[in-house]
């Protein structure tokens, strides 16, 4: 029988997310992936669509976007050890605590800003009208 070279290797997006532990589970792989959360080589994946090696895959996990490029599409789960083998991260750093803390948050449950409150987040957010 014939080997296929690695790069015609190809899995599905959904397992390949949960091998190299993107995910915890592959159901929460297959939902993140019906809602729009993952997208391959820029456009939207569903959880079927298939990846091989070079392919760009983007993933939204609790509001992080991480970037990440197969290296070696696996179906089985591996150990954190190996999964830098799987994959390569290019994701930019993440935004530095005091940005983060300056951002203005309303508390969960105020209900709509007040036309004040959003006449002042608009010039702190430097949208003239």
């Amino acid at each position: 029988m014939a080997q296929l070279p690695p790069d015609a290797i190809s899995v599905r997006v959904d397992s390949w997310t949960w091998a190299v532990r993107l995910f915890k589970t592959r159901s929460q792989a297959a939902a993140s992936c019906r809602s729009g959360h993952v997208r391959v080589n820029g456009t939207s994946a569903k959880a079927a669509q298939q990846v091989k090696a070079g392919d760009e895959v983007r993933v939204r996990v609790s509001g992080v976007e991480r970037i990440v490029v197969v290296v070696k599409p696996i179906t089985k789960r591996v150990g954190a050890v190996l999964v830098d083998d799987c994959l390569k991260d290019i994701s930019p750093p993440p935004p530095p605590p005091e940005l983060l803390a300056s951002i203005p948050m309303r508390d969960r449950g105020a209900g709509r800003p007040t036309k004040r409150e959003r006449r002042d987040l608009e010039k702190l957010r430097g949208i003239d009208l």
